[in-house]
């Protein structure tokens, strides 16, 4: 099981949430290679370009991140996506237990639309995520 206990995370989350900061992600990092003990290691307010920047070829984490799209002119949406980024350098060992610990991360981090399984940096590419998003949200006016 993955230790969560770290209350700055759900601090971040509920800053993430809401619509009074800028805040729009979140990164969750293990304390070390062998711990199953998660820390809060940053926030930001530069979006998916900026989480991409602190992403770590060698580990596995998690992050949470608020996306804004329009869907026409006239409207814009905030949707939330939680993100299990496994390095394509992560150990064999951690790659094994991130499955299971994906499970107590998403009860942490419990309201989002989607969920990006990223092995490389450009999985975090937005447009192919607003698509998604999109398709998950339902309503859509222009054909995609």
């Amino acid at each position: 099981m993955a230790d969560l206990s770290d209350p700055k995370i759900d601090e971040a989350y509920q800053d993430v949430r809401s619509d009074k900061t800028d805040t729009n992600w979140l990164l969750i990092d293990y304390e070390s290679d062998r711990s199953d003990k998660l820390k809060l290691t940053s926030t930001g307010s530069g979006g998916l370009a900026e989480l991409r920047d602190q992403l770590d070829d060698s580990k596995a984490s998690y992050a949470y991140a608020r996306v804004q799209y329009a869907n026409d002119k006239e409207s814009k949406r905030e949707k939330f996506i939680l993100i299990v980024w496994i390095g394509p350098n992560c150990k064999v060992m951690r790659k094994a237990k991130i499955s299971v610990h994906a499970a107590d991360v998403k009860s942490v981090l419990r309201v989002y639309s989607i969920e990006v399984a990223a092995r490389e940096k450009d999985d975090l590419k937005e447009e192919p995520i607003i698509v998604r998003l999109r398709k998950a949200g339902g309503a859509s006016y222009d054909g995609v």
